[in-house]
């Protein structure tokens, strides 16, 4: 039960934190924009929808988190497009600027509480009540919004918006040559885009029944570390849908090694230090799976050498 208990706690957060890993599955994989401003648009998802939320609004909490995350990747697409601001640069200025107006959002409060608010979970745990899924409702509701996600970016990509959106991560000249506006498209997918980081923040601040000003905290470190980890499994040359639901399976995995290493009461100080190794795992793997069979080759030469000399 305990093994049972742990994969479920993993994957509720995986799915959580996978909205965000898509979200940058868009921008990064598809746009090719390195968009630095996750962590706050995570957390002004989070704010924004607590307080539409303890304002009894718990379904227009989605909507109103989903549109400020829009809102803040029109910023940043804005300070990079319109006004020639380098990207990275463009998303620490709006993390940094969100970080104020999270505040403000929250009441002038780095904290709020949410243990008497309805929100979709609470609604949902009623709705499950008399079934067999009364105790995973937490996992339906993010469940169904992945999969909402995931079907949105199959059909979206495949239009002719999406393909001019993956057009302009592969080469901005030849979109530009073909009378597309790059700068058209890139607002459309950071938008998009940060829509997604939006929902993820909100969703997590009403499983959690509360919001802090660092809840999105290393939130970019983990949609990286994910999205590598899910390239790992399902490739980068495959169709969108396999891309994005080897994006999902890679959040998982993150999230049940992070959980595991809470579970052995690893010290909190020390869990940066796991996301740090997961993400140079992530990365490095795929070149040290590449350079085995050249060490293979190499040892095998070597050992002829010794017999022939022996």
């Amino acid at each position: 039960m305990n093994a049972l208990s742990l994969v479920q706690t993993a994957l509720e957060l995986g799915l959580i934190s996978s909205l965000t890993v898509l979200a940058l599955f868009l921008s990064y994989s598809c746009l090719n924009v390195c968009d630095l401003s996750t962590d706050g648009c995570f957390t002004l998802g989070a704010a924004v929808g607590a307080v539409v939320a303890i304002a009894g609004h718990p379904y227009l909490s989605i909507a109103a988190a989903m549109g400020v995350g829009g809102l803040s990747g029109l910023v940043t697409a804005i300070l990079q497009t319109k006004m020639g601001v380098d990207s990275l640069l463009a998303g620490i200025v709006v993390n940094t600027g969100l970080y104020s107006v999270n505040i403000a959002v929250m009441g002038n409060s780095s904290l709020l509480n949410m243990n008497q608010t309805e929100t979709v979970f609470s609604r949902m745990k009623d709705l499950l009540a008399d079934t067999p899924l009364k105790e995973q409702y937490k996992t339906v509701v993010v469940l169904a919004a992945v999969v909402c996600v995931v079907l949105f970016l199959t059909l979206f990509l495949a239009t002719r918006m999406g393909l001019a959106i993956r057009a302009t991560g592969n080469n901005p000249d030849m979109v530009r040559s073909s009378s597309i506006d790059p700068v058209y498209t890139t607002i459309i997918g950071l938008c998009i885009a940060n829509s997604f980081t939006g929902l993820s923040g909100c969703l997590l601040a009403q499983s959690q029944k509360s919001v802090n000003i660092d809840i999105g905290t290393g939130m970019l470190t983990v949609a990286l570390a994910s999205l590598l980890i899910g390239n790992a499994f399902a490739g980068t040359g495959r169709r969108i849908p396999v891309r994005a639901v080897g994006a999902v399976f890679g959040a998982f995995v993150f999230r049940l090694v992070y959980t595991i290493a809470l579970r052995f009461e690893m010290p909190a100080f020390m869990l940066k230090f796991v996301s740090s190794v997961i993400v140079v795992a992530a990365i490095a793997g795929p070149y040290i799976r590449s350079q085995i069979p050249v060490l293979q080759r190499r040892l095998q030469h070597r050992s002829g050498k010794g017999e022939g000399h022996a």
